[in-house]
């Protein structure tokens, strides 16, 4: 269930000069519409097949799109601060700002959401806090974001583990603002650790992400490690965790097969300390987080180096992931409407082609979707508060936000766009 344009005026000598404005990467936009694709599929369409074996939609994208959303919000963070251009100071100062004034009122629709009863577990909420908890990580290097995702990946899913017994039981699956209220403690507990998205092990994505959109996203070699990277991370951790589940768990090759493709009901308590070795979708176990952010570093790299050639599809994608908050939310609306609710395939579709054609439709007539545009201007406000009435501290726009989903449309060049 990943989000301003640059000052004309100078900035202060002290600070570094403004870069010239970034063109929009529009391959991270193509991932995050098949992230929103994935999610829409994993709520919409059936789980498993007649005979019981899991669905294709299933095995492809649970767990993987949600984890490909929370790691695209990471790559548009970077690149609301700056990204490969570390911002210092005021201007850094100014993108902290923006970010945390994003995560108050993503996590405000979130909850307004919930009041609907979509039969889905809504990310927003969750999402508002990865922001704010990634709000003084903006500054840092990829290579100590790179060590930071490992360590939230490893001690997450401790913490988890370690708090489940403690921490009280969320009053509903979705928050709104009475249970904010209401049960503050049980909804701090669900948000950082025992919701569906928990925030703290899964800043293990919103990390890798903000290292990989420090990077240069325009270099065919960037791309092509994030390609082979992602592949051998992902590779590694669903085979480790196989080895695993038969060693320590004593479990059949095929039982630890299923469970990490499909995530069929565990063998051990998800409270127990057994189940760290689990790579099973939304398990937020250590191997699954690796496996997903390996997953979702193959999305992102193959998309970028095949920019060129499918360019075409990409031009379709774009537009829709470009404003990924405003599709989701309707989304979820449309599944709290019930329609189509006992005609799955045709939901799927209808959405879809709904979801492109609204992109394409509304970038090319107005821009910026309509959710995005509002969020961007309450984070404008932050932004230029602290920065001062000079502007935004030379802050360079923030293409593929993921709350904005969508900036301002931009032509792309060949080859790599942007």
């Amino acid at each position: 269930m990943h989000h301003p344009t640059a000052s004309s005026v100078p900035i202060p000598s002290r600070e570094p000069a403004a870069a010239p404005p970034r063109k929009r990467v529009t391959a991270v936009d193509a991932a995050r519409c098949l992230a929103l694709i994935g999610m829409v599929g994993i709520h919409v369409l059936p789980e498993t097949h007649v005979g019981g074996a899991a669905s294709l939609t299933w095995v492809l994208f649970a767990g993987r799109a949600s984890a490909l959303f929370a790691l695209l919000a990471g790559v548009s963070l970077a690149f609301s601060a700056g990204a490969s251009r570390r911002l210092r100071g005021r201007p850094l100062k100014a993108a902290m700002a923006g970010v945390a004034a994003r995560a108050v009122v993503i996590m405000a629709i979130g909850m307004t959401l919930a009041y609907f009863g979509p039969d889905a577990e809504i990310i927003l909420a969750y999402y508002g806090v990865m922001f704010l908890l990634a709000v003084p990580l903006l500054g840092l290097t990829p290579r100590m974001l790179a060590v930071l995702s490992v360590v939230f990946a490893i001690a997450g899913p401790l913490l988890l583990q370690s708090v489940r017994g403690v921490v009280p039981a969320p009053a509903e699956d979705n928050l709104t603002f009475g249970i904010l209220f209401t049960h503050p403690l049980s909804t701090a507990g669900q948000l950082l650790f025992t919701g569906v998205y928990p925030a703290v092990p899964w800043m293990a994505y919103m990390c890798a992400g903000l290292a990989i959109g420090k990077l240069d996203l325009s270099s065919r070699r960037t791309a092509a490690w994030l390609l082979a990277g992602g592949a051998c991370l992902a590779a590694v951790a669903w085979a480790v965790s196989g080895l695993l589940m038969v060693a320590s768990l004593r479990l059949s090759p095929g039982t630890a097969a299923g469970l990490l493709a499909a995530g069929e009901d565990p063998p051990v308590p998800e409270a127990s300390w057994s189940w760290l070795v689990a790579a099973s979708p939304y398990s937020s176990m250590p191997l699954e987080l690796l496996h997903t952010i390996g997953t979702g570093m193959v999305v992102l790299g193959t998309l970028i180096l095949t920019a060129k050639y499918i360019h075409q599809i990409i031009d379709v994608l774009a537009p829709a992931g470009s404003m990924t908050l405003t599709l989701y939310s309707a989304h979820l609306l449309f599944l709290a409407s019930g329609l189509l609710g006992a005609r799955p395939s045709e939901s799927f579709g209808l959405q879809v082609s709904a979801a492109l054609l609204f992109g394409v439709l509304w970038r090319n007539l107005v821009g910026r979707g309509p959710l995005e545009a509002a969020v961007s201007a309450v984070a404008k406000q932050a932004r230029n508060a602290v920065a001062g009435k000079a502007g935004t501290g030379g802050q360079a726009p923030a293409p593929g936000s993921p709350d904005r989903g969508a900036a301002k449309p931009s032509v792309p060049p060949a080859g790599i766009r942007h």
